[in-house]
């Protein structure tokens, strides 16, 4: 037995624990009653959160085992889209938009197909740029991420006794467009893969401890530490792309030009061609030659 091979099964045990969480979330999700938010919402959108703790874990794991494969990347993202996507959005629906029939419907499955989009488009984008280093930006808002927002508001909300479900319907719908367009969107977000032990990362890190014991200490309730979190993050991503804009469209601008100037040259010449400009054919035998391609022959008057 190959000890070796058994590495890879590990991280991929940690996804599919996380599509368990994503798919118990929707079981739970499909039982409640549209009525009125109760507990088995709750218990879905904690069941999302041991699901955060899987994906965590199965990129860290690959990591330490040097076990990573594009098998294990395809299955993490069909296992974001159960977890992240489909269960969010069917969670956010039975919560909170039920009340608006099929409208509701049509916002909640606008959020699962972004999810679905962005992780599509994430998987390009790793299969062309695969440097196989992390990248300090991601583009567009991570599926978690958006998916964190929801939960996160969910679990508050029930702490707070459930009071905002019958009061921000219209701002809950407007929320999830919103959180839909950024997974979908350009703009850039900081993936935090690339964080070192510096002084630095030791102060943000003690300020986000220091906030947390604040909000611990006056009693407010830890929901709200997690919500406030996933704020900054929306916000610092939002104030970079403000701040960076037209630096970050002149530098695409910069590597897109040689490629149009040779859309504009008629396309990238082939040797044959470059060797035709520079006089390899010169001689009238040589150039009839059926060694020379078809196309560079001197046609019959």
């Amino acid at each position: 037995m190959n000890l070796r091979k058994t590495f890879f099964i590990l991280p991929n045990l940690f996804t599919l624990s996380s599509v368990f969480c994503g798919f118990f979330a929707i079981t739970l999700c499909a039982g409640a009653s549209t009525s009125q938010p109760t507990e088995a919402l709750y218990q879905a959108a904690i069941a999302i959160c041991f699901a955060f703790f899987f994906d965590l874990a199965d990129g860290r794991v690959a990591r330490l085992t040097k076990t990573q494969s594009d098998l294990g990347m395809q299955l993490d993202s069909l296992a974001d889209v159960i977890s992240f996507g489909a269960a969010p959005a069917l969670l956010v629906y039975k919560w909170g938009l039920s009340h608006f029939g099929l409208y509701g419907v049509f916002i909640a499955f606008v959020f699962c197909g972004a999810g679905a989009l962005r992780l599509a488009r994430f998987n390009v984008l790793s299969m062309r740029h695969d440097s196989g280093k992390p990248g300090k930006f991601i583009v567009g808002l991570p599926v978690p991420v958006a998916a964190s927002v929801l939960v996160s508001i969910v679990v508050l909300n029930h702490q707070l006794g459930g009071s905002f479900v019958r009061a921000g319907q219209a701002s809950l719908a407007v929320l999830v467009v919103v959180l839909s367009y950024l997974m979908v969107s350009r703009i850039r977000f900081r993936s935090f893969k690339d964080l070192r032990f510096t002084r630095r990362t030791l102060a943000g890190f003690l300020v986000i401890l220091a906030f947390t014991g604040v909000v611990l200490y006056s009693h407010m309730h830890s929901a709200f530490v997690f919500v406030a979190l996933m704020a900054f993050y929306l916000g610092l991503g939002l104030l970079e792309e403000l701040i960076f804009y037209r630096r970050r469209r002149e530098e695409e601008a910069a590597a897109k030009a040689p490629q149009m100037v040779l859309e504009a040259e008629g396309g990238a010449r082939s040797d044959e061609e470059v060797l035709e400009e520079l006089g390899a054919y010169d001689d009238r035998e040589e150039a009839t030659s059926p060694e020379r391609p078809p196309h560079l022959r001197p046609q019959k008057s």
